[in-house]
């Protein structure tokens, strides 16, 4: 009687089940941060909703430019080091090089101390040449002074959500990230609402919640590297500081922070300068509904960086093109119905959520939507590019959105404000992704466009274009809202070969309804 023999696969069999099962597992890993990022938007704004409606125009937009300054500072301090961990500590892990992971934690936090020292003294120091930046003198300087302590507590927060993702814990990042901080800062605003208090009470309660959200997850930073066996190989009298290495990556692409500044802060500080607070309110409003979109992409690429650079390791770039590329129809589609409520929709919902005296806004809404649509859509490109180490080329591109972005507000927005604003901004953000897409062709076994997912980007296109008709028919938003969940719907359900739903979820199959769903209009397997 024979003994029958285990079934031994292939070598190209094994690295393609390797390959899909990285991917399958980014995408799982990222589907509970998305969770989290859904759950804590939905908190944020609900709490920028009722900030909104409860302060004067003039008061909301001081508190906008303030965090706006914040956002900037915040985008500069640490010297961008937060990518070089996202990138080299995987690839110590991996190669167990603990002396350097210890050398980098020394190195990055000290890093950002210094920076942190720096940009609050200064600014406690010298608020009256700041005061000189701004057309209402007074109040938006006063918030400032108290805001500007958010930049060092917002700073470890950022740089302990790259340290958990490099260890694979999801569940730590949706907690503190999605959880804890988002209901923390609605029960600020609800205080700040119970009490009848002022915008200064609102900013206190900002830092406060911050710097205890930042404590504990501090906290759960070191007993995560206890479980997983790294806190015991970690030793500072070994430490091995790869200064070089982390700065000849991490400096040049701090042209990267700097673009994000450019675009996202700088608009703000020169409307500030040349129109008084209802221009910055009027552009500011719409800032977090405009971004809603970016939730599946921020989630995803929370992973995806680390383990495209495990990937890298291991010279597996078929497997970082397959990765690129499944990741990007999963968060084209999944940003979908907030891109249309916010593009093709934007004047109804504008109306809806924040007011009459806010109408205006809807315009710049519908320009900024687009511009992170056109980012997201086709995927981490630019995340790609850094995994890959093309940074001189991540820098030149950099370099001319930034010049694009400062020349068009510098042109626009004397004159046209807010409309001016959401120009510039827009178009920069296109010609960006553009110059990122094509930067693809320099690595070998990328593509710059996979054609196979043309037709999945063709119902996108066409369904956006539909919906934007149908609100010229009618504005009632319950309405619009429907019709967007159906064609999201249709589009999972016609995309589902592509998105590889089954393969990637399994645990959808066992309820009755998904499944029938899923394999409606499915040809059987034949029978053996």
């Amino acid at each position: 009687m024979e003994t029958e023999q285990p079934e031994i696969q292939e070598p190209s069999t094994i690295k393609k089940s390797q390959k899909h099962d990285t991917t399958r597992k980014q995408i799982r890993g990222s589907s509970l941060l998305l969770f989290g990022r859904l759950l804590s938007t939905a908190i944020h704004f609900a709490s920028q909703v009722l900030i909104v409606r409860y302060l004067a125009t003039n008061e909301y937009g001081a508190f906008a430019y303030g965090l706006s300054i914040v956002a900037f500072f915040h985008g500069i301090s640490g010297l961008g080091l937060r990518r070089g961990v996202s990138r080299f500590i995987p690839i110590y892990h991996e190669r167990e090089e603990f002396e350097k992971i210890t050398g980098t934690f020394l190195l990055v936090l000290g890093i950002i101390i210094l920076d942190s020292i720096l940009i609050c003294g200064s600014v406690q120091l010298f608020p009256e040449q700041l005061a000189r930046l701004v057309k209402d003198k007074n109040q938006p300087v006063d918030l400032l002074l108290i805001l500007i302590f958010l930049v060092p507590v917002e700073s470890f927060d950022t740089l302990l959500v790259s340290l958990f993702a490099c260890f694979t814990s999801p569940r730590a990042i949706f907690f503190r990230k999605n959880v804890m901080a988002p209901t923390f800062r609605l029960a600020v605003v609800l205080l700040l609402i119970f009490f009848k208090s002022n915008v200064i009470f609102l900013a206190y309660g900002y830092l406060l919640s911050g710097a205890i959200g930042a404590l504990i997850f501090i906290g759960m930073f070191v007993y995560l590297l206890r479980r997983q066996g790294v806190w015991q190989r970690l030793s500072l009298k070994n430490a091995n500081i790869p200064a070089k290495e982390i700065f000849a990556f991490a400096i040049p692409l701090l042209s990267t922070d700097l673009v994000s500044i450019v675009m996202h802060t700088l608009d703000t500080l020169l409307l500030g300068y040349f129109h008084d607070s209802s221009q910055v309110a009027a552009f500011r409003v719409i800032y977090p509904a405009s971004q809603f979109q970016k939730i599946p992409m921020e989630a995803f690429a929370i992973l995806f960086m680390p383990l495209a650079s495990r990937l890298y390791a291991r010279n597996d770039f078929k497997g970082i093109n397959d990765l690129y590329w499944r990741t990007a129809v999963w968060i084209s589609i999944l940003a979908f119905p907030t891109f249309v409520l916010t593009f093709s929709l934007a004047k109804p919902v504008t109306v809806f959520l924040y007011g009459a005296r806010y109408e205006s806004s809807w315009i710049y809404l519908s320009l900024l939507s687009f511009g992170y649509y056109f980012n997201i859509a086709l995927g981490f490109n630019g995340l790609t590019l850094k995994v890959l180490g093309k940074v001189r080329y991540v820098v030149i591109i950099n370099f001319v959105a930034m010049i694009l972005n400062l020349i068009l507000a510098v042109i626009l927005i004397p004159k046209f404000g807010a409309l001016g604003a959401a120009i510039s901004t827009t178009a920069a953000m296109v010609m960006h992704n553009i110059l990122k897409q094509a930067g693809l062709r320099l690595a070998s076994g990328l593509s710059i466009f996979d054609w196979h997912y043309f037709s999945f980007y063709l119902i996108l296109i066409a369904s956006a274009a539909v919906l934007f008709l149908v609100q010229i028919v009618t504005q009632n938003v319950y309405i619009l809202v429907a019709l967007t969940a159906v064609f999201t719907f249709v589009i999972i359900l016609v995309s589902r070969e592509k998105l590889r739903v089954e393969e990637t979820f399994p645990e959808l199959l066992k309820i009755p309804l998904v499944r029938a769903i899923l394999q409606f209009n499915r040809p059987k397997p034949p029978h053996a």
